[in-house]
C-alpha cells in the first residue's frame, strides 16, 4: 500500500450479530481497522464523511431484518464506500441483487477468514481506483465514474492491475506484448493503449497475423509496388504505412514464419519500411503493439521464435486475464452485453435473474469473454420476459444453475453424493500440485473460483494439505 492512502483498511460492520462484532477485528488482523457503530444514522454519517474505506452489510437471515438490511444499501449505495455483502444461503439471492445494484462482491457466511480478507482488500482497491478514474483522465477528458478503462469492464484485482499498466504505458512509445487466451479483449487493452496516449487522434490498425496468408504476409504489412510480383496491378498501402502516426495492432504475433520475423525484427530495429518493389526507404512512424494466445517462451525454446525479436517487442508486458481467474467480473460484464444486444434486437431485456447469474459465475468459460458475450446474445433471443433465467441459457449452463442452488442438498441425495465426489477430487488435484489451486484448477479444467465453492467447505482438509 503506497503513501497515497491509510496504512490500514477502514472496516465497517453493520450487522444484528452481537456475536460477531466483537470477533472481526482480531480475526482481520493488524492491517485491518475494525470500526463498530450500532447507530444506523451514525454510521450513515460516517460513510458519507470519508471515514470508513469498506462495508460489510451482513444479510443473514435468521439474525437480521433482511428488508430493512436492503433499505440501509440503497440510503448509502452513492457514498463511495465499497460495499461486500455477508450472505447466508438464503438470503443469497438477495446478495446477488445487491452486486448487479452496484456492492462489490458477496461472501457466504459464516465466511472463510482468507477469502474474507482477499475480498476486503480487492473491494479496497476497487474503490481506490474509482476515485482515482474519477479524479483525472490522463487523456484530459471527462473524468469517468466507473471501474472501466476505455470500453474494458471489470473491478477485479486483475482488471485493476490492467487498468494501472495502461496508464503507466499509454503516453510513452515502448513496445507492449499483450498477452493471454483466445477471447479474453486482448485488442481492446490495444485500443485503450492507444485512446487514452497522445497519438488518440490518429489511426488504429489491427491486423490478425494468422489471418494471412504468408505468400502475402509481406505485402499486407508494407505495401507493394505496381507490377512487384505476379497479379499485380497497382500500387498497395500496407498496413504499416497505413497506421502513419497512430498505433499498429499486430495480434496473434507468434503465427509468423521465422522468415517474416527477421524482416519485421529489421523493421523495428532501424524504424523504417520499404514496400515490395521498391527501393525507398518509409520511415516508421506508427507505435507497435504487439499480442499472442501463445507462449513464446516455449515457442523460442522449440526455435520456432527469434529471440532477438522477443526482447524487442516485449519491453512492457500486459497479461490479458481469463475470465475464470476474474469471475467476480461476470456480473459486469453480463449486464453490459444485456444492455447492448437489448436494445439491438429491441427487446426489454434489463437483468438476470439469481440462479441465471449464479450459473454464469459457476462455468469455466473456456472461451472467456467472447463466448459470455454470445451466450448473452443468445439468452436475449431466447428470453420471453423482461428477466433472463436459467431456462433462456445454454443447456449446458443448467447442471451449473443447480449446483448453486444446491450447495447444501439433503443428506443422502445424489447431488449431495455427486457434491462430495468432487470436492475429494479437488483436494488430491490441490495436493499433488503441492497446493497450488491455479494449477489444480487447470488439472481439472475447471475454473479457480469453482475449486475455491467446491472446497470451501472443507477448509480445514485444505490448509493440512497444503501445510
Amino acid at each position: 500500500m503506497d503513501g497515497r492512502h491509510p496504512r490500514m483498511i477502514r472496516v465497517a460492520l453493520h450487522s444484528e450479530d452481537i456475536k460477531l462484532q466483537p470477533l472481526l477485528a482480531p480475526a482481520l488482523g493488524r492491517d485491518f481497522r475494525v470500526i463498530t457503530q450500532p447507530d444506523g444514522g451514525r454510521l450513515k454519517d460516517l460513510l458519507w464523511s470519508g471515514s470508513i474505506d469498506v462495508l460489510l452489510l451482513d444479510l443473514d437471515a435468521e439474525i437480521c431484518n433482511i428488508e430493512q438490511q436492503v433499505s440501509f444499501f440503497n440510503e448509502i449505495g452513492e457514498c463511495g464506500v465499497a460495499i461486500v455483502i455477508l450472505t447466508d444461503d438464503p438470503s443469497r439471492p438477495t446478495a446477488v441483487d445487491l452486486v448487479q445494484r452496484g456492492a462489490h462482491s458477496y461472501c457466504r457466511r459464516p465466511p472463510v477468514l482468507r477469502d474474507l480478507k482477499a475480498i476486503i482488500r480487492r473491494a479496497y482497491e476497487h474503490a481506490a481506483m474509482k476515485r482515482e478514474l474519477g479524479r483525472r483522465d490522463v487523456t484530459g477528458r471527462e473524468a469517468v465514474d466507473s471501474p472501466r478503462c476505455d470500453g474494458l469492464i471489470g473491478a477485479s484485482a486483475e482488471m485493476l492491475d490492467v487498468y494501472d499498466r495502461i496508464r503507466r504505458v499509454a503516453s510513452l512509445n515502448a513496445s507492449i506484448l499483450i498477452t493471454g487466451e483466445s477471447g479474453t479483449g486482448k485488442e481492446l487493452i490495444a485500443r485503450a493503449v492507444h485512446n487514452l496516449g497522445s497519438r488518440a487522434g490518429a489511426p488504429f490498425v489491427a491486423v490478425s497475423c494468422g489471418a494471412i496468408p504468408e505468400t502475402l504476409i509481406e505485402s499486407e504489412l508494407f505495401g507493394h509496388e505496381k507490377g512487384a510480383f505476379t497479379g499485380t496491378t497497382g500500387t498497395r498501402t500496407g498496413y504499416f504505412e497505413q497506421a502513419a502516426n497512430g498505433t499498429l495492432f499486430l495480434d496473434e504475433i507468434g503465427e509468423l514464419t521465422l522468415q517474416t520475423q527477421v524482416k519485421l525484427l529489421r523493421v523495428l530495429q532501424q524504424r523504417e519500411f520499404t514496400r515490395l518493389g521498391s527501393g525507398r526507404p518509409i520511415p516508421l512512424k506508427a507505435r507497435v503493439i504487439f499480442a499472442t494466445h501463445r507462449d513464446l517462451s516455449q515457442m523460442i525454446a522449440a526455435g520456432t521464435f527469434r529471440l532477438d525479436l522477443f526482447y524487442r517487442i516485449n519491453v512492457m508486458t500486459i497479461k490479458a486475464p481469463a475470465l475464470a481467474d476474474h469471475s467476480e467480473d461476470i456480473p459486469g460484464l453480463a449486464m453490459f452485453f444485456v444492455k447492448q444486444y437489448s436494445e439491438l434486437y429491441e427487446k426489454c431485456v434489463s437483468g438476470i435473474a439469481p440462479k441465471a447469474m449464479a450459473a454464469l459465475q459457476g462455468y469455466h468459460w473456456p472461451g472467456n469473454v467472447r463466448e459470455l458475450e454470445n451466450v448473452i446474445q443468445s439468452a436475449i433471443v431466447c428470453a420471453d420476459t423482461e428477466i433472463i433465467e436459467l431456462k433462456d441459457l445454454p443447456e449446458s449452463f443448467q447442471e451449473a444453475g443447480v449446483e448453486a442452488d444446491e450447495d447444501v442438498p439433503q443428506l443422502g441425495s445424489f447431488e449431495r453424493l455427486l457434491r462430495e465426489f468432487k470436492t475429494r477430487l479437488a483436494l488430491k488435484a490441490i495436493e499433488d500440485c503441492h497446493g497450488n489451486k491455479t494449477l489444480a484448477a487447470r488439472s481439472l479444467n475447471i475454473s479457480r473460483a469453482y475449486l475455491h465453492r467446491l472446497i470451501r467447505g472443507s477448509a480445514d482438509n485444505i490448509d493440512a494439505k497444503v501445510a
